[in-house]
């Protein structure tokens, strides 16, 4: 083969190695102070979301248990009186109750016991025959079959006029309200999340755009379809809020399991019980780590489909530009 020969390949055989190079380049760059920024805010985003998911389904759950350990009992109070008998009427406030159907056990608190039941307010060492507190009997229910409420009050009524019923319904409806409440407070802070979240990606997009808008238009003008432009843009932002999404559940998920953690290395402590006392459990079950997980899935598909709707609008624009020869003079100038 002649000289001018091994020339000619050499010269097609270069463009070939570049056109090829350029398929693979990516049309938007990797490593762009938008990219780190846009990075940043979706872990912040992410770990908002996942730590308000888990902030609910840990309330939720010690609501229930609290729920679920004061619905087991019901409470007959009997208030102090000269003309009777305190030790035997606590006998037969317990007796009348047990012969209900839906009770299981009752337990009569002594003087000890109701002594330190008021010690976190009037203090040790307290005398209880010096003041009139009412004596407690604790009766345990069945939760699934209870007991009529409204009988055991009113037979209690008529044998035992000092004693009063409390069935803690009250509580009960506090503390199922309360959770609801932290419910839906946790679902609008997840929707502002989103919602910021979705227009943060729309300002990224946009101005990815408009960093490459020259090598969109000369794809677009050489043939390329935009749903191959959106796709190139829909890869490199899913792979950004997969990134961001893992880590900000990932830092959630570590907090929850730390807190967990020193909650229970430090049981019996003032601090672990203040903190108890607020806040419950810091433990959250698998629906929280479910929930964590589905917020990231979320966030990233959320990320992606925002991008691409982004980028197929920003392309019709700029077919809408072309085609009016009117607004592209006004778009150049």
């Amino acid at each position: 083969m002649s000289e001018a020969g091994h020339k000619t390949g050499e010269m097609e055989a270069g463009p070939r190695k570049e056109t090829v190079l350029r398929r693979t380049g990516s049309i938007v760059p990797q490593q762009s102070v938008q990219g780190k920024a846009l990075l940043a805010v979706i872990v912040i985003m992410s770990f908002l979301a996942c730590l308000t998911i888990g902030a609910v389904s840990m309330i939720r759950t010690t609501a229930n248990g609290w729920a679920s350990q004061i619905s087991r009992e019901i409470t007959i109070q009997i208030k102090p009186d000269e003309t009777i008998d305190m030790e035997k009427k606590l006998v037969e406030a317990r007796e009348l109750a047990l012969s209900f159907v839906g009770t299981r056990d009752g337990t009569i608190l002594d003087k000890e016991a109701t002594s330190r039941l008021l010690e976190p307010w009037l203090g040790a060492g307290l005398d209880i025959d010096e003041l009139p507190v009412p004596r407690l009997v604790v009766i345990t229910i069945d939760e699934q079959h209870p007991p009529d409420f409204a009988a055991i009050r009113a037979e209690l009524k008529r044998k035992i006029p000092q004693a009063y019923l409390d069935d803690h319904r009250t509580w009960v409806d506090r503390l199922v309200s309360m959770a609801r409440t932290t419910v839906l407070i946790g679902s609008g802070v997840l929707g502002l999340v989103f919602f910021a979240m979705v227009l943060t990606v729309i300002f990224a997009t946009r101005g990815a755009l408009a960093g490459n808008r020259h090598i969109v238009e000369v794809l677009h003008f050489v043939g390329a379809e935009a749903s191959f432009v959106a796709q190139e843009f829909q890869k490199h932002f899913l792979i950004v809020s997969l990134k961001g999404s893992l880590a900000g559940a990932f830092l959630a998920a570590t907090l929850f399991a730390s807190l967990s953690w020193w909650q229970s290395a430090r049981i019996a402590t003032p601090e672990a019980d203040q903190a108890a006392a607020l806040f419950g459990s810091f433990t959250i079950d698998w629906t929280g780590y479910a929930g964590i997980f589905l917020t990231m899935v979320v966030i990233a598909a959320l990320t992606t489909i925002t991008a691409r709707f982004t980028v197929m609008r920003t392309i019709d624009e700029i077919d809408h530009i072309r085609s009016d020869p009117g607004r592209l003079d006004g778009y150049q100038g």
